[in-house]
Formats: structure tokens, sequence, C-alpha cells
């Protein structure tokens, strides 16, 4: 069925008449009479009565004009919908990203979209890499930043990953620290010092390359957020890995020194989307966004 007949319908209905309809839709007079026609053979009953001076609905069509009027709106609805969806003046952006990205590049990269399309809802998902990668495959998200480490890729034919930024990991120091003032650093300079990570198991945090250096470190505190680590270097009682990412939220009161790369891998930062999949548009939107954010906070390192 030609939804334009149920236009048809509606408004002749609407006006009483099928001259007045075809004004008002820029028919002619027999163009409505002949869709009207088609539409009534196609419900196979008369759904106007022909009068001298214009047209009334029948029964059939008294009953047919709720459903119509309904099937017309909702159909407007989603044309109104899908437009905004194309000009960006609605939509919805959801995005996943690792804790340290969300320290300062995504949230530089929204207040960017924000600004230039204010109507677009925006849904932020933190997460480890690898599932951000099970939620965008479960199509919970439409885009994640990740991290990955040379040699150890997220393989397979799933993902389509764009390389965004890199994050090379600093040193975070009380700032009277004798090597406060140095211009990179070694781990083993720091192989007798008192250190602050997630978990007491270096193998799971950033200091597991104080293991490929040879040496256990002292961890004198185990704490999970980025807060109480600072918090604690700031006050002189330890030090801790801390990356470049998150190095422009970083307080004042600390010393942030390069470690150098020979001690660990650089790890690179991805875009993923599904591979296949067509992005929404608020994702394209972004994405530009995102590419200028990093390559501002690249221009930092």
């Amino acid at each position: 069925m030609d939804m334009a007949w149920l236009e048809v319908f509606r408004t002749a209905a609407r006006l009483g008449s099928f001259t007045a309809a075809g004004e008002r839709l820029g028919y002619t007079q027999s163009a409505v009479s002949r869709q009207i026609s088609t539409l009534e053979a196609e419900f196979g009953a008369p759904l106007f009565d022909r009068l001298p001076r214009g047209v009334r609905l029948t029964e059939h069509g008294r009953t047919l004009l709720p459903h119509a009027e309904a099937v017309l709106d909702r159909l407007d609805t989603a044309t109104r919908e899908l437009t905004a969806l194309t000009s960006l003046t609605g939509g919805h952006l959801r995005i996943g990203s690792f804790d340290s990205a969300n320290a300062v590049l995504v949230p530089t990269a929204l207040a960017r979209l924000r600004a230039a399309h204010p109507s677009i809802s925006v849904t932020v998902t933190e997460g480890l890499s690898a599932t951000l990668l099970d939620r965008l495959h479960a199509g919970d998200i439409d885009l994640a930043v990740i991290a990955t480490y040379p040699g150890h890729p997220h393989e397979g034919d799933t993902f389509d990953l764009t390389p965004l930024t890199t994050d090379p990991l600093l040193v975070a120091l009380p700032r009277d620290h004798p090597l406060a003032s140095r211009e990179s650093l070694h781990l083993t300079d720091l192989a007798d010092a008192p250190w602050i990570a997630a978990s007491r198991d270096p193998g799971s945090t950033l200091l597991a390359a104080c293991l490929r250096q040879g040496f256990h470190p002292r961890i004198e505190y185990a704490v999970a957020e980025w807060t109480a680590k600072l918090g604690l270097v700031a006050a002189g009682l330890g030090v801790t890995l801390l990356p470049s990412l998150s190095a422009p939220a970083t307080r004042p009161d600390l010393a942030l020194v390069p470690l150098h790369p020979d001690d660990t891998p650089t790890r690179h930062v991805h875009t993923a989307t599904r591979r296949g999949h067509a992005l929404p548009p608020a994702v394209t939107a972004f994405l530009p966004h995102l590419r200028t954010a990093a390559d501002g906070m690249s221009g930092q390192q």
C-alpha cells in the first residue's frame, strides 16, 4: 500500500472534499478520486459517500481514519527522528574508554562535540580495554577507546582499529624528591623506593615493568583510585607510575618525569568500531573531535 493514499484519505476526510484535498496536497480532483478509489479497492469497501457537495466518511471510512492517522503520525515521527540523526540535531553517542583516557582526552573531545552539536546525547562507559571490546561486540556501545601494547594486538576480524595516539609512562614523584629534576628515569633508579600501586601483586599493575627490569618493587600502599595514589605521592609516601594521558589532570604539587622508553613498551591508543557495521552519525561526528584532542595532547608530551 502506498502511504500517499492514506495521506490523501486523511486530508479528504478532514476537509470533506476531494477538491479541497487536492488543492491542499497539490493534486487535481480527479487524481484524488483515483487514489481514493484505489484505496477502496485495496480494502474492498467504500470509504466515502460521494455527495452533491463534498464527501462524507462511510462506516468503513470512520473505522479506518484513526488507524490511518496513527500510521501517518508514526511515519512522520520516524522521518523527523531519522532526519535529526542525519542532520546531527539529535542522536546518541555511546562511547567506552579506559580510565586514563577519561581523564582529559575523552572529556576534551566531548566538549568539542557538545559545542558543535548540543542536541546529541552521550553515554560514557569506563572499563578495561578487553571489557570494552566485549561490550562493543555485543552492541552495547558504538565506539571504544582502547589501549594496546606492541606484540599484543587485539587480533581477529571483528573490529576495525585506528591508531589515535601513544601513552608513554611517567614517574610521579614528590616535588622535593632527589630525582624530581631528572629529564628521564630508569626504573632501576627507583629500585629501593617505596611504591604506590593498585595492587600488592606488581604483575597485575603497571609495575610489571619493574619485574621485567629484574627487581621486585616494594609496594608500600595499594590503592585503586588515581586520586588516592597521587595524594600519597604528594605527601612524600612513595612514587608511582602514571600514564601520560592522565598528566594534564594531575595535581600541580607533583613532579612528573618521563620513564626511559627502554624500560617498558609504550602503549598505543586506538579507536575500535565493529567491522562491517555502519557507524552512527553521532560517532562519525565525534571522531574528528577525538582526533583533534589526541593531536593536541601528543603535542604536549
